[in-house]
């Protein structure tokens, strides 16, 4: 089925069996599962890139140390064969590095994959282009949902408008996907939905908060941005306009000023020094997505690395339900921490040589594809989260509260997931929380809204709480949540059934697990990993 669109008076409507508003990870997953399934999708993106965390976000995959062999879906994995693949068909390689099964461009300490955003846009845009050539699927770009019109529970339409021209576009489906980075579309629709930190009486969770819950206090969000460095050079950027404030910044849990060396361990709070190209603590290796080691001679003059660092942490104020005006000017706060940071690096920062800052680094603007040299979009953490069927706590994947430790099993899995709960210092000035997790699944009943049929969550805006949202949110787990939103919604209407009653119903459950394991996705962690 092919997505037909019509004029209405101004504006055009456009029609699809399944709509995806969010162009992320999860958004792209879901979209290439439900065209794959022979559905009309019309996907839109507020940004100039799709792919979320990886492209207009900029942040190098947080995974797990299995990835390699199983643990994400088929797809997911195919998406990471492109990437290397892109590199060896494009880059001069140097023979060692082509011959590496599992090459990792940059060589970063944070993933085995760290690469730059341009390969993973360029490998999705392949993914979805056989679907998007013929039809199938509809790429809307820079577009943002305006407003939504439902009914009791049924979600109609969702209205966008263009950020280029300014024209508004109304799409109908029988399917809307939330894979929103905040979570837009839910209090648009009316959909029950929760924010920020949950008290220990609501969920019993050892590291909720105390007392009352705290709905604005969410995770720090940042605005990641790529240098390369040129020994001798001077690419030092124009002050930053509140440099000064950042410059004198101390939060009161911080162990000194924020842009600074000294930073703390997350799992242990206790202060830990840090380096630029220190042998202990490199900064510069830590998000690294280009080692210029792995390619010919001459080809790259330098590493580039991916600056995503507590010194650029922003949690001075949240960015979810507040007004437009005190959003953009948390954004814009953002946005001057990173270039303070910058400058900060350039002109100031204390070098073992005794010297005092690294004026050589250089703003790689056209890595993240801006004027300002920040990424498109901020490096969102946690998201609005509907109301579920079913929550993941704390108490069903940590191994304190698991016995026999393994994590809780979900007979309606729907995927698996692994990372540390990886909790960022936050908007209500608590600091981290960093706690280990075991191996997990993804339950059909955190997809499931209490009450809304045909609106699904396909990014981090699952059944989960501000604890468990911490190890859900990484990319592997959120292109799984995608892929499995879209298939749900692909078997809903193929069954003419809604998706509480897929899980509910036993025999509807297992055929649509049966055709997730044909579609690739791991439902269950292998022995080797379990405990």
């Amino acid at each position: 089925m092919v997505v037909t669109g019509a004029a209405i008076g101004t504006q055009q409507e456009i029609h699809a069996d399944i709509a995806i508003i969010g162009g992320g990870l999860g958004g792209c997953a879901a979209a290439l599962a439900a065209a794959e399934s022979g559905k009309s999708v019309v996907l839109t993106e507020e940004t100039a890139w799709i792919g979320g965390q990886l492209t207009s976000q900029a942040v190098p995959p947080d995974e797990h140390r299995w990835i390699e062999q199983f643990g994400c879906t088929r797809s997911y994995r195919s998406f990471r064969e492109e990437v290397r693949n892109y590199y060896r068909r494009h880059f001069p390689l140097t023979e060692e590095a082509f011959r590496k099964p599992h090459l990792n461009p940059g060589n970063g300490g944070v993933s085995r994959l760290c690469h730059e955003p341009r390969t993973a846009l360029a490998v999705l845009q392949e993914m979805l282009a056989p679907y998007v050539h013929s039809g199938k699927v509809t790429l809307l770009m820079r577009r943002v949902p305006l407003q939504a019109e439902a009914a009791g529970d049924t979600v109609h339409s969702v209205t966008v408008r263009n950020l280029e021209t300014g024209r508004e576009e109304i799409i109908t489906a029988s399917f809307f996907l939330d894979a929103t980075e905040c979570g837009d579309l839910l209090p648009m629709t009316g959909t029950e939905y929760t924010t920020g930190a949950e008290s220990k009486s609501e969920t019993g969770e050892p590291h909720a908060v105390d007392g009352d819950s705290l709905p604005m206090d969410m995770q720090a969000f940042t605005y990641v941005f790529a240098l390369d460095y040129c020994e001798g050079a001077d690419h030092t950027i124009e002050r930053p306009r509140d440099y000064d404030f950042w410059r004198s910044y101390q939060a009161d849990f911080w162990p000194g000023k924020l842009l600074d060396w000294t930073g703390v361990s997350p799992r242990t709070l206790q202060p830990r020094e840090f380096g630029l190209f220190s042998q202990t603590a490199d900064l510069w290796r830590y998000r690294r997505i280009i080692d210029m080691t792995n390619f010919r001679d001459g080809t790259f003059h330098s590493d580039i690395t991916i600056v995503n660092w507590q010194q650029n942490d922003y949690w001075l104020g949240p960015i979810i339900d507040v007004s437009e005006e005190e959003r953009n000017r948390h954004l814009e706060s953002a946005k001057q921490l990173s270039l303070s940071l910058l400058y900060w690096m350039q002109t100031e920062a204390p070098r073992p040589d005794g010297k005092a800052g690294y004026p050589g680094l250089r703003l790689r603007r056209d890595v993240v594809g801006t004027e300002d040299g920040l990424a498109m979009y901020p490096y969102i953490r946690e998201s609005r989260r509907i109301k579920a069927e079913f929550t993941v706590l704390e108490q069903h994947i940590c191994p304190e509260a698991r016995m026999d430790g393994r994590a809780e099993p979900f007979p309606d899995s729907v995927g698996v997931g692994y990372y540390r709960i990886d909790l960022h210092p936050s908007t209500g000035n608590r600091h981290y929380i960093d706690i280990s997790c075991l191996p997990f699944q993804i339950p059909l009943g955190s997809l499931i809204p209490v009450r809304m049929n045909n609106l699904l969550p396909a990014c981090k805006n699952l059944g989960v709480t501000h604890i468990t949202n911490g190890c859900y949110r990484l990319h592997p787990v959120e292109w799984n949540i995608g892929e499995a939103a879209g298939y749900l919604a692909c078997y809903c209407l193929d069954k003419q059934i809604q998706p509480r009653d897929v899980r509910n119903r036993e025999a509807a459950l297992k055929d649509f697990q049966k055709r997730l394991e044909q579609a690739g996705i791991e439902l269950k962690w292998p022995e080797i990993a379990a405990t």
